[in-house]
C-alpha cells in the first residue's frame, strides 16, 4: 500500500477512534442520567438554544416549572427543591451537550478530511452510513424522552431506553469496525473458522444480554431482588411467571428479567472461558493474544461488577458507582469482541 494512503488511513482511523471514545463517554453519561433519574428534567428539545443551561434564577425557575408539570415530579419527586432540580438538570443537559459535541467532532473532521482529500472512494458509503446512524440515534433519544412525558409515566419507557442503548452500541461498533478496517494489517488476521463461529455465537448471546441489561435499568429491576446468588431466596422464582399473557414476563416482569439477565451472564462467562482455551492454538499473533487474555479478564470483571450492582442496588450511591462501572466494562467487552471478530476469518482474502 502506498505510504500516502497508509498515512491518510491512519489519520482517518484516529479521528474515528476519537469518536469511539466520545461515544463511550456519551453512553456512560446516559447511564448516569438514568441512575440519577435525570432523564425527564428537560422537557423540550432545542438543538441550538438548548446548548446553554439557564443563566439566571428566573430562567432556572422557568425550567423547574416545566418539570413540575410531569408526573415524575408530581408522584416521585414532589419534594424537590430548585437545588435538587439543578442536580438532575445538569446530567440531562450534559448528556445532550456531549451528543452535540460528538456531532461537531464528526462534522468538522469530515469537512477537514474532504478538504485535505484524505478520503478514498471506499470510504464514501461507510461515511454515509455513519452519519445516518448518528442522526437516528439522536432521534431515538428524543423519542425515548417523550415516552416519559405522558400522563401516568414516571420514567422513560424501558423498551425505548433499550432501543436507545442498543442503537448507541450499534453506532459504537460500526465506528470501531470502520477504524479497524483502516488500521489492521493483513498479517494480524487470524484464519480459523471454528473460533470465528464460536465468537459469533458469543456475540449473539452478548446482544441479548445487553438488551436485558437495559431492561434491568429501565425497569429498575435490581431493587426487586437485591440478593445473590439467589433471587430473593430462590434460584427459580415462581413470581417470574405471574404476568399474562406469559410472553409479557419476558419484557415486563422484573423477576423474569433478573432471571434471564443472570442466566445469560453465566452462559456468556462459560462460553468465553471455553473460547479462551480453544483460542490458545493461535500462536505468534501478538494483537490476538492480548485481546484473547483481555476478553477473559473483562467478562470476569463484568460478572463481579454485576453482582455488586445488584447487592448495592438499594443504596443510591452504591448503585450509581457499580452500575456505571458495569456499563463501562460492558462497552469494553463489546469492543474487544468486535475487534476479535474483525481479526477472525474463515479463509484468507488474499
Amino acid at each position: 500500500m502506498d505510504s500516502t494512503i497508509q498515512r491518510n488511513n491512519r489519520q482517518v482511523a484516529i479521528w474515528l477512534l476519537i469518536g469511539v471514545g466520545m461515544i463511550i463517554i456519551q453512553v456512560l453519561l446516559g447511564g448516569i442520567t438514568r441512575l440519577t433519574e435525570s432523564g425527564l428534567s428537560i422537557t423540550e428539545w432545542k438543538p441550538i438554544t438548548g446548548t446553554l443551561p439557564p443563566l439566571n434564577e428566573a430562567a432556572w425557575q422557568a425550567e423547574f416549572d416545566k418539570y413540575k408539570v410531569t408526573d415524575q415530579f408530581k408522584y416521585v419527586h414532589q419534594n424537590f427543591s430548585l437545588a435538587n432540580f439543578k442536580f438532575i438538570f445538569f446530567w440531562e443537559w450534559f448528556h445532550r451537550l456531549w451528543a452535540r459535541l460528538l456531532a461537531v467532532v464528526f462534522v468538522i473532521g469530515f469537512a477537514y478530511f474532504i478538504f485535505k482529500k484524505k478520503f478514498n472512494k471506499q470510504m464514501i458509503t461507510p461515511m454515509i452510513i455513519l452519519f445516518v446512524l448518528g442522526a437516528m440515534q439522536g432521534a431515538i433519544g428524543w423519542l425515548m424522552v417523550k415516552s416519559g412525558l405522558v400522563p401516568e409515566k414516571y420514567f422513560v419507557g424501558h423498551i425505548e431506553l433499550t432501543t436507545h442503548f442498543i442503537a448507541a452500541l450499534g453506532l459504537l461498533c460500526y465506528t470501531l469496525w470502520f477504524a479497524l478496517s483502516l488500521l489492521i494489517k493483513p498479517k494480524q488476521i487470524v484464519i480459523n473458522a471454528p473460533l470465528q463461529k464460536m465468537m459469533l455465537a458469543i456475540m449473539m448471546v452478548l446482544f441479548f444480554q445487553l438488551i436485558y441489561g437495559a431492561f434491568m435499568a429501565g425497569l429498575k429491576a435490581a431493587v426487586s431482588a437485591p440478593t445473590w446468588p439467589s433471587i430473593n431466596g430462590s434460584m427459580v422464582p415462581a413470581t417470574m411467571n405471574e404476568l399474562s399473557p406469559w410472553a409479557k414476563n419476558l419484557v415486563s416482569n422484573n423477576i423474569m428479567v433478573h432471571f434471564v439477565h443472570r442466566g445469560l451472564a453465566y452462559v456468556l462467562f462459560i462460553l468465553i472461558t471455553v473460547w479462551y482455551f480453544k483460542a490458545g492454538v493461535v500462536k505468534k499473533n501478538r494483537l490476538f493474544g492480548k485481546l484473547r487474555f483481555r476478553l477473559l479478564v473483562l467478562v470476569t470483571l463484568q460478572l463481579v461488577l454485576g453482582i455488586f450492582a445488584v447487592l448495592k442496588s438499594t443504596q443510591p450511591n452504591g448503585l450509581l458507582l457499580f452500575g456505571a462501572l458495569h456499563q463501562f466494562i460492558a462497552m469494553l467487552l463489546v469492543m474487544c469482541i468486535i475487534t476479535l471478530l474483525y481479526l477472525l476469518r474463515k479463509k484468507s482474502v488474499i
